[in-house]
């Protein structure tokens, strides 16, 4: 399973080229074995994204979401009361963002590969593909 930080899924909707090779690889090989997937999260950051002006994909958010994630088959992993615990005990290393930590823990609740541009979540331990 791969989980795509709301960075990753931007990217690999509008602009495939700022991921790296190996997270490009990691996702079509997901995609393919339709394993492929967000935190429900990252829909809430992309809407404060396009809402603050931070985000143009060209068409309304509610739309860019929903044709995100039917190009690739993306499945939405929702918040558990497990993973809104165990976002509460990561290492500080990880992030102070609550919707960074809900991500990470989700990919570690599931066991999962975490694509991500956040370096800090590697150094904290964590199995990530950095997409830059």
């Amino acid at each position: 399973m791969v989980v795509l930080d709301t960075n990753a899924l931007i990217f690999d909707a509008l602009n495939p080229a700022r991921l790296s090779r190996k997270a490009r690889g990691l996702i079509q090989r997901a995609h393919t074995r339709n394993d492929l997937c967000c935190s429900d999260i990252s829909l809430w950051e992309i809407a404060m994204l396009v809402a603050k002006g931070r985000l143009d994909p060209g068409t309304s958010a509610l739309e860019f979401m929903n044709l995100a994630l039917t190009a690739r088959s993306i499945a939405m992993l929702p918040i558990t009361p497990e993973i809104a615990e165990l976002s509460t005990r990561l290492p500080e290393a990880v992030s102070a963002d609550p919707a960074d930590r809900l991500i990470a823990a989700t990919a570690i609740h599931h066991g999962a590969t975490l694509i991500s541009t956040d370096i800090n979540l590697k150094k904290a331990g964590l199995s990530v593909a950095v997409v830059g």
